[in-house]
């Protein structure tokens, strides 16, 4: 028998979005954990608002809109807030009632700059990865580091003289420019920077991840401006805070870390370098050594880092495939550092319960 049409559908439903999302949907457990993590925060966020004036959007909800947004690469705010307005999927791990009405675009501006300078989500990683469930999944010896190259929300175009800012930036072609004369007048604090020889140069940013070898889980998260030396620079900063007098950890890193005064800074920090030899003959005929000896190379670990190594590739192409790592939409380094980092906890956060189900 045929049904019938009816165009209006019901004026009413009694059915709440609790029960509208299936119970093996991956959100919930991923919910689950974000909503303790958040229960940790909240002295964190009571120090951020003033105790008067009229109330403002829960941070929580905030926070819980900008992890939907990396998690299914939204590309906008705006787009996120079409999203969230009839999509009861996203209302539900919100915590929107089907009735309440969604924010302006634009509110994300000022709180994303309150949550930036209360270092919120710096803290929501650390609280993260103390949460009881997720701890026996990391290892506290053993890590890798890498970078990968941020593309800046700004054009070569807007790549002027320092001297000549209103000056025209389009006819560039045979013209030298460097990032010590020249600076971008859309995002100053990006810089001109290639990956490689024969490789095309950008308007850039860096960002530096830490993982553990355990499970490939990123434990620490970092953005600089491009330069040849960041990487390196940056690795010692995230490193410093894991490593002790009392324990030694071992960091694994390709061939860009194999630096002489690089590797006797991280010796002289108890941290062993498993790093990839870089030990080749120039075109000139000049040897050029490594300097990591057969100290580290003949001891298994150094083998076993190597290969381990190579998971953090796995967080960076999670990040420019399905979040929104590969071209920012933030300008300025503290708005690129914080997208940064929500794609890590957010990497970390599809990533944890496989692992917990594995265990379990």
């Amino acid at each position: 028998m045929r049904g019938t049409f009816d165009d209006q559908g019901r004026l009413f439903s009694y059915v709440s979005p609790e029960q509208r999302v299936p119970a093996t949907h991956p959100l919930r457990t991923i919910r689950t954990l974000v909503r303790e993590v958040f229960s940790e925060l909240d002295h964190d966020f009571r120090t951020l608002y003033s105790t008067t004036g009229r109330p403002s959007i829960p941070p929580e909800q905030l926070l819980s809109a900008l992890l939907l947004q990396v998690f299914y690469g939204v590309r906008s705010e705006r787009q996120l807030m079409e999203q969230l307005d009839y999509n009861l999927l996203y209302r539900w791990f919100v915590g929107l009632s089907p009735d309440d009405a969604v924010w302006d675009a634009t509110t994300f501006t000022k709180n994303r700059e309150r949550l930036q300078q209360g270092d919120v989500f710096n803290r929501f990683m650390e609280t993260l990865l103390r949460h009881q469930d997720v701890t026996p999944l990391l290892s506290d010896e053993h890590f890798s580091v890498d970078g990968t190259l941020i593309e800046a929300w700004a054009g070569h175009k807007s790549f002027k003289p320092k001297t000549d800012p209103a000056g025209d930036g389009e006819h560039f072609h045979g013209m030298t420019r460097k990032n010590a004369t020249h600076e971008s007048t859309t995002d100053p604090d990006s810089r001109l920077y290639r990956k490689s020889e024969g490789k095309e140069s950008k308007l850039c940013y860096m960002g530096h991840a830490t993982m553990e070898n355990r499970h490939g889980l990123a434990v620490a998260g970092l953005v600089t401006q491009a330069s040849g030396t960041a990487e390196r620079a940056a690795s010692e900063e995230m490193l410093g805070k894991k490593a002790s007098p009392q324990t030694r950890i071992t960091v694994g890193a390709d061939k860009a870390y194999d630096v002489a005064a690089h590797v006797a800074r991280l010796r002289a920090k108890n941290i062993t370098p498993h790093i990839a030899v870089n030990d080749y003959v120039t075109k000139t005929g000049t040897v050029r050594k490594t300097s990591i000896d057969g100290r580290t190379t003949r001891h298994k670990g150094y083998t076993l880092s190597q290969g381990k190594r190579k998971m953090i590739e796995c967080i960076f192409g999670w990040g420019k495939q399905h979040g929104t790592m590969r071209k920012t939409k933030h300008r300025g380094l503290a708005g690129v550092a914080a997208d940064f980092l929500l794609n890590l906890i957010s990497y970390n956060l599809i990533r944890i319960p496989k692992l917990l189900a594995q265990r379990g």
